[in-house]
Parts: structure tokens; C-alpha cells; sequence
């Protein structure tokens, strides 16, 4: 999944982004609105992190643009104004959640989590597709009981292979959920982080969970 974190405090935005890469999170940052905007605009993002006290363009300026030109991603605003009629104006003005500063990094977390699961309407943090397991909170995952060792990258290409079960997925949607704005890895990494993925949930004979739909992606799902 990939978040959004614009924040001009370049200490909280570096703690707050390794946070969330550690918790499994593709991440991209920006230090001001106008930059935020921009990357907003230019790719796909599960969740935004906004501050409101921004230079060149403040957040709810920033928020508000995103909804007059019709985005609905997830927002979160992350600020120090703690006042009620500024909760009130943030959420009138089409953020999805509020969290003041300080805050716990858990907290954060797990609202972060709450707006992607709303993202694909699941409400169990628990998923189950057949026989697999994936608890999104943990990040644990089974199949038929055993544990699965994943890597970072695997699990983020899982989960959101799993939020879309029995749908088909094409290749430019994963990279664009699973990786980050900059990334310079090699153009048929999706297909080699697919090959990983498959050798470690259908091994030993295991039915196939992931199914290649040529010229279009990947679907997972127990039935082909």
C-alpha cells in the first residue's frame, strides 16, 4: 500500500516515513503543499498524511483542491491544531480522519490501516482468500495453518493483490500501489516479485492461488 506524508518538519517527516516503510508501507514525501499537490495529482496513493501548517500552499488549501477536482483519496490530517473548529473545518472540508500532535506512532499506524481497509471496504483486518491468511495488522501471513516468511516487498505486493481478490490487476496498478514515486527498479521487477511470491504460497503441490491473465495482470483467487 502507498502513502502520501506531506510535512515540512524534516525530522517528523523522515521519522514518520521510516515508521511507515518499516510497517510495510511504500512511502513518498514532500515538504511543502505545492510539492504535495503535485504528487497528489500525479500518481495513486491509499492514504494522504497531511499537516496544515505548510509553506507554499497550507493544507486545507491542499485538501481542498484534491475534492474540487474530485479525488477521493484518503486523508488524514496530522497537525498541532488542536482546537474544535479546526477539527470541524478539516472534516467539513473532506478529510477523512484527524490526529493532533504529539501523537503515538501506533496510533497513527492503526488509523492509517483503519483508511486503507475502508479504502477496499474490509473490515476485518483478517483476510482470507481459500486457504491463505493474511492478517493486515501483523503482518502475518498462512496457508492451511503454516506460517509464510515474506519479505517487505512481497508482503505489500500480497496484500494488495489481496484487497482486490478475483479481480484482475494489471502490472501498472501494482507498481503504482507497491512502489514509490522515484523508484529506479527494473521494469519486469512486478513479474519477478510475482515468480517469489508464487514459489512461496504454492509449493509442495499446493493449488495455485495467483493466475497470470496474459496481456492484462494478475488475479488471486482459488479458482482460475
Amino acid at each position: 500500500m502507498k502513502v502520501l506524508l506531506v510535512e515540512d518538519f524534516e525530522l517528523l517527516r523522515d521519522s514518520v516515513a521510516q515508521g511507515l516503510r518499516e510497517a510495510g508501507f511504500a512511502v513518498d514525501t514532500a515538504p511543502d503543499g505545492e510539492q504535495g499537490l503535485w504528487l497528489a495529482r500525479s500518481a495513486g496513493y491509499d492514504v494522504i498524511i497531511l499537516d496544515l501548517m505548510l509553506p507554499r500552499l497550507d493544507g486545507l488549501s491542499l485538501l481542498k483542491t484534491l475534492r474540487d477536482e474530485g479525488s477521493r483519496t484518503h486523508v488524514l490530517i496530522l497537525t498541532a491544531r488542536d482546537r474544535p473548529e479546526d477539527r470541524v473545518k478539516g472534516l467539513d472540508l473532506g478529510a477523512d480522519d484527524y490526529l493532533v500532535k504529539p501523537f503515538v506512532f501506533a496510533e497513527l499506524l492503526a488509523r492509517v490501516r483503519a483508511l486503507v481497509r475502508r479504502k477496499y471496504d474490509a473490515k476485518n483486518p483478517v483476510m482470507r482468500i481459500a486457504d491463505l491468511e493474511i492478517d493486515t495488522t501483523a503482518h502475518v501471513v498462512r496457508r492451511g495453518g503454516q506460517a509464510i516468511d515474506l519479505s517487505a516487498r512481497e508482503y505489500m505486493l500480497l496484500e494488495f493483490l489481496a484487497v482486490r481478490a478475483g479481480q484482475v490487476v494489471s502490472r501498472s496498478d501494482i507498481w503504482e500501489h507497491v512502489y514509490e514515486f522515484n523508484s529506479t527498479a527494473e521494469s519486469n521487477v512486478v513479474d519477478v516479485f510475482v515468480g517469489h511470491l508464487r514459489r512461496k504460497l504454492e509449493h509442495d503441490d499446493l493449488p495455485r492461488l495467483i493466475h497470470t491473465r496474459r496481456g492484462q495482470g494478475y488475479v488471486l483467487g482459488e479458482i482460475e
